[in-house]
Parts: C-alpha cells; sequence; structure tokens
C-alpha cells in the first residue's frame, strides 16, 4: 500500500460504513498515520506522492466519480452519495492545489475541468449551476427573461390560472395578435407534457405555452413562456411559469437564459407574482435538463387540440433555428465532455446510430453529464430520438440500455465515453 490509498483510506471505509466500530477506526487511523509518515520522508507529503503517480489517484476518483454519476442518474436516492464522491474529489483537488500543477494540469485537463464545474454547482448559491452565483446570474440576465408585461394583467393571469377557464385566455391572446404584425404573431397552444411537471408540483404536466417573437438584428430575445395549468377539476393551483430565452450569440450561436417564477394566490383573488429563487424556493441545474438551450415540444398524443396542432411543428421549426447552444459566459458545455452516444452503435444487421451526429456543441449540443434520466429516458423509448428511425419500442428499450451503458462504462479494457474522456484516452473532438 502506497501513501497514495492512504490518502483516501478513511473516507473510502466511512463510505462502507466500516468506521462504525470505533476499535477499527483507531486501527485504520494508526496504519493511515504509519503510511503517511514512512512516504512523506520520500515525497514530503500526501500531495507530493499524488502529484509524483498521480495516474493510480486519478484512476480510482474517475471510477468513483462515474459510478456515482451512473448512480444517481438511475436512482434519485443516489444524489446524497454523489455529493460525496464530487466534495471528496474537490477537496483533494483544492488541498494538493492540482489546477496550479502544471504537470498534473497538462496530463489530467479533462478530469480537473468538470470535477471543478461539477463542485461548483454543489455550492448552495450555485443551485443553477453556472459559474456565477444564482443572484449574479439574475441580477445580470434580468432584460432577457422577465415575462412580457402582457402577460401579466389581473383578467389574463386569472384566465390562466385554471384548465377551465383557459379557453378564455387563448382568446386574449387572439385579441392582442390582432393587433400586433405578420412577424410579430404569438404562437401559443396548451398541451400535457410526457414527462416534466412543474417545480412546485412535480404531477402537473398540462401546460399553456406562448412563443413571444424576437428580433435578431436588434438583439431581442425570443421567450418561450409556459404556464402550469391545473388539471380538469383540481383544486389547487399550479404556480410556476417558467421563460427561456434565445438571443443570437456570436459565431452564429445561440445564447439561452432561464428563470423560472411562481404565482401566490391571494385570499381577494389578487395573483401576484415573483422569481422562484427570490422567493426562497430554490432553483435546479438548467444545463441538466436543457442541452439544446430551448427544448423541442412533444406533447402526449391527443392533448392538443385539432386546430392547434400545425402550431406545435411551427415551434419546432423555430426551434431548430437556435443554432449551436450555448450559456453566454456562465457555463463553457466543453468542459463537460462528449455526450451519451457519442460512438457508433449497431441496432440491427443495416442500422447504426450515433446520437452525436446532431447532438455536438456545434448544432444541438452534447448530451453530457449531468443528465436528466426522465427526459433522455421519454425522447429515446418514446420514439423521439433518434430522429428518423422506426423501431419497436422493444428495440427502443434495449438502445437505450445500450447507450447508457456505453457513457457510463469503467471496464478497464473498453472504458465508456465518459471515463475515456476523463482520462484523456478520447481527446479528438466530436464532429461538428
Amino acid at each position: 500500500m502506497t501513501a497514495l490509498h492512504a490518502f483516501d483510506i478513511e473516507q473510502a471505509m466511512n463510505q462502507l460504513g466500516f468506521l462504525r466500530l470505533g476499535a477499527f477506526r483507531i486501527f485504520v487511523l494508526a496504519i493511515t498515520t504509519l503510511l503517511i509518515s514512512a512516504t512523506s520522508s520520500v515525497f514530503g507529503s500526501p500531495c507530493d506522492a499524488l502529484k509524483a503517480k498521480p495516474d493510480v489517484w486519478v484512476g480510482g476518483q474517475v471510477n468513483a466519480l462515474v459510478l456515482a454519476a451512473h448512480a444517481w442518474y438511475e436512482r434519485d436516492s443516489a444524489e446524497r452519495a454523489y455529493g460525496v464522491v464530487i466534495d471528496r474529489i474537490a477537496s483533494t483537488v483544492r488541498k494538493c492545489a492540482l489546477a496550479d500543477d502544471k504537470n498534473f494540469r497538462d496530463r489530467y485537463p479533462q478530469f480537473l475541468d468538470l470535477v471543478t464545474t461539477l463542485a461548483l454547482a454543489r455550492r448552495p448559491d450555485h443551485e443553477l449551476g453556472f459559474t456565477v452565483t444564482d443572484e449574479t446570474y439574475f441580477a445580470e440576465t434580468r432584460q432577457y427573461v422577465e415575462i412580457p408585461a402582457f402577460l401579466l394583467t389581473p383578467a389574463f393571469l386569472r384566465a390562466v390560472s385554471r384548465y377551465e377557464t383557459l379557453p378564455q385566455a387563448k382568446a386574449m391572446l387572439r385579441q392582442l395578435n390582432a393587433t400586433r404584425s405578420s412577424a410579430d404573431q404569438l404562437i401559443f397552444f396548451s398541451y400535457e407534457s410526457r414527462h416534466l411537471g412543474t417545480p412546485d408540483n412535480p404531477d402537473s404536466f398540462r401546460r399553456l405555452l406562448i412563443v413571444v417573437p424576437g428580433n435578431a438584428d436588434q438583439r431581442t430575445p425570443e421567450k418561450w413562456v409556459q404556464f402550469g395549468i391545473t388539471d380538469p377539476g383540481a383544486r389547487a393551483h399550479v404556480r410556476n411559469i417558467s421563460v427561456v430565452s434565445a438571443v443570437p450569440g456570436p459565431d452564429s450561436t445561440t445564447n439561452v437564459y432561464f428563470k423560472d417564477y411562481f404565482r401566490t394566490y391571494g385570499r381577494t383573488g389578487a395573483i401576484t407574482i415573483k422569481g422562484r429563487w427570490e422567493l426562497g424556493e430554490g432553483d435546479d441545474n438548467c444545463a441538466s435538463c436543457h442541452k439544446s438551450g430551448i427544448l423541442p415540444i412533444f406533447p402526449v398524443a391527443g392533448s392538443v387540440i385539432r386546430d392547434e396542432l400545425p402550431l406545435v411543428e411551427k415551434v419546432n421549426e423555430r426551434f431548430l433555428n437556435y443554432a449551436r447552444p450555448r450559456f453566454d459566459k456562465y457555463l463553457d458545455t466543453t468542459k463537460l465532455g462528449p455526450g451519451l452516444g457519442s460512438n457508433v452503435l449497431q441496432i440491427s444487421s443495416n442500422q447504426s446510430v450515433q446520437c452525436s451526429e446532431c447532438h455536438h456543441p456545434n448544432k444541438l449540443g452534447s448530451l453530457n453529464w449531468p443528465m436528466d434520466r426522465t427526459i433522455i429516458s421519454s425522447y429515446i423509448k418514446g420514439g423521439q430520438m433518434p430522429y428518423g428511425f422506426r423501431l419497436t419500442s422493444i428495440e427502443r428499450a434495449r438502445l437505450y440500455r445500450r447507450l447508457v451503458q456505453d457513457y457510463f462504462a469503467i471496464d478497464e479494457a473498453k472504458p465508456g465515453i465518459l471515463k475515456s474522456w476523463l482520462l484523456g484516452k478520447s481527446r479528438t473532438p466530436e464532429s461538428p
């Protein structure tokens, strides 16, 4: 055993539950102390030993990170254990100043980039997962994510608060369109989401989507505003309103910005709106779901009325115009690595699939970690991805399992996409 093993021995034992016994804990600490002392005479400290021979330590931490990420992807209950792993690795990186060590940085740049990015998102003031605090993000992006004033009138807010009065809300939107130019027409329809509830109610799937056109020449954001809608006959209100905005960026990219709002329903009938984060209701990591920035809409079959079906296709055509999604200066997604489906998978004798043909940084964004199981599973098993493939439900379920395994595998002989990238074994960029 070396000091590299001693460096993490107690934490590893803690995770396995071995340190519940006081005597064993003392024994482990004694052995750890002896190992560190013996190695210190050669390397000076555990950090010196790690830097002198980083491969063993990095290999172990990469396996731990990928295993923990895979576990959390599959089971929400594994989130806490995942956090422990990220915090432990980030602590060692910080204590040993590995990011400042040129040799280590040159050898494992991807590992440092991902760990640093994931560790930042663990901080309570970085719930959005961005490089700045949540407070700073909302202050700096306010102009892009404000709800348009014409959607905040008391009459409209009352009408859009319930399923039963939704036709009244749509009538008001049609009246607004009568006064707007042809290029500035609101596109709106109601639907039921296949997979996503609202932040305030995970069992609420009904939405009213309103796309408010922007102006690329004036850098005016195009806003996708979604109101959560109650189920028919439900008494409890749905509070959430989400705004996702697209703004043309440099080099034909599209910068995307996010904000959730909550409605508060007063006893007098008044409805007030304030940011979810400002209300102290927390927030979510935006990039874990919004890999493409704005997401296409795939409603539950039969949930969109016939007259509005062409509008679903219309907004999805607009989605395709938001090329090369970016998160402005707030997140560099290349630090999250290549995505699910970066390798070609043979799915039949005459069919193969490679998700990264579309999902790469210069098209629809990579499907990389952190990512949302519900969305990925729904798109693949529900038939939306891979686009243009006619597969049976059994074939789609099999493809989904293979894609996930191919991404998270830690086999030494055939490592998966994430592990290979973290170890620098696949430095070739994804095809543009």
